[in-house]
């Protein structure tokens, strides 16, 4: 529902604009912000009341049958018995006999028949009398951006006042299996070449080192033989 004093509604469905400064549980308390609003001189023209979650909700207030059908029905053209026989009684001259009893009695005659035949009609099929309302699990009162926060301010003393910021949105949470390393340490990135020439190939670590093919140096060396013949005694 819009309050609107020299802004027209749209004649077409059109979504509620403006930003939420408040909400309330009851249509009750989200008119009285409203209220609240007017008495502080706010511009309410620039609000508006959006009920959520909407839900037909009838009544069920009493059981049907022909005795209270017939009353009812007599009691409603006794009403427009009266008013025809007010209307007749503006014409009648000075003197005359009132059209205005037998004018009642009349339209509750009318009424209880009327009312009679439409209940036989439908054989029992609802034989209770309800009432239907539209009601809202909650109701958000709206605001212009630029007078929103004007709002909030004069709403804070009666309550129901929500922050204009948007709520963060939580951050999604990853679940990996412990027995998986690579989840917990994912490889690093290769870097790369800026100059585009192919990467080269890593080059392998050195060997272990040759064994010495000679004798080893803490043992004696022999003489050598001498290449000639011995000498002559």
């Amino acid at each position: 529902m819009s309050f609107s004093g020299n802004a027209r509604a749209p004649r077409t469905p059109t979504p509620p604009q403006g930003e939420a400064v408040a909400s309330y549980a009851t249509y009750l308390e989200a008119q009285k912000a409203v209220d609240h609003l007017a008495d502080k001189a706010f511009p309410v023209q620039m609000v508006t009341i959006v009920g959520a979650d909407l839900k037909m909700v009838e009544r069920v207030t009493g059981r049907l049958s022909y005795p209270r059908v017939a009353l009812g029905g007599f009691l409603s053209g006794a009403w427009f018995g009266l008013f025809v026989g007010l209307l007749l009684s503006l014409f009648t001259t000075p003197g005359a006999q009132s059209p205005l009893v037998p004018a009642i009695f009349i339209g509750g005659a009318f009424g209880l028949l009327f009312a009679i035949l439409t209940y036989s009609f439908s054989r029992g099929k609802r034989d209770f009398t309800s009432t239907s309302q539209i009601v809202a699990s909650s109701y958000a009162v709206l605001c212009r951006a630029e007078q929103a926060h004007k709002a909030r301010e004069l709403l804070r003393e009666i309550g129901g006042v929500q922050s204009g910021w948007p709520a963060r949105p939580a951050a999604p949470i990853t679940t990996t299996s412990p027995s998986d390393p690579s989840a917990a340490y994912p490889p690093a990135a290769a870097p790369a070449d800026p100059w585009g020439s192919p990467t080269v190939p890593p080059v392998a670590p050195p060997g272990p080192p040759a064994p010495p093919s000679g004798p080893p140096s803490d043992q004696p060396v022999p003489p050598h033989a001498p290449s000639g013949p011995p000498p002559a005694p």
